[in-house]
């Protein structure tokens, strides 16, 4: 698993940073949010065990569940029902900013870069400050580890 604040290239606003993710609490939430193994649904196409963060599985909160099922994708081809269930689970991996009250919105874009990149592009909108934008542009070589 990569040291997030060194290895997960992301642009803020404009601005390539990876230092962002060791002193803004909100993008160290939305970088664990999709990059921690979040547990397989019963139903997810899998073969094996249902991995994901052992932590779920005796939450105190029932249902409670850390981490995204972008790791799901590693095996898929990058087709565009690839890159639709990326953004759909980046949206469910990150439902619980609005949740708790961290954000009133958050909307996520999955894109191909090339012939073997996908990105994704994150905002949040916050209560109380304006919004923040993360893009992710690696995020096919992190699923797969490469």
């Amino acid at each position: 698993m990569p040291s997030y604040a060194q290895d997960v290239p992301l642009t803020i606003d404009g601005v390539e940073s990876s230092l962002l993710a060791e002193t803004n609490p909100l993008v160290r939430a939305v970088i664990m949010s999709l990059f921690t193994w979040r547990r397989a649904e019963p139903d997810d196409p899998i073969e094996d065990t249902k991995w994901g963060w052992w932590g779920d599985n005796v939450s105190d909160v029932e249902n409670d569940q850390i981490g995204s099922r972008l790791w799901l994708l590693a095996r898929e081809k990058l087709a565009q029902s690839t890159l639709n269930r990326a953004e759909q689970y980046a949206r469910e991996a990150l439902a619980h900013l609005i949740d708790d009250g961290v954000a009133t919105r958050v909307t996520v874009a999955a894109e191909r870069i090339g012939n073997d990149g996908l990105g994704l592009t994150v905002t949040v909108y916050r209560v109380d400050a304006a919004a923040t934008t993360l893009r992710f542009s690696n995020v096919w070589s992190l699923i797969n580890n490469v």
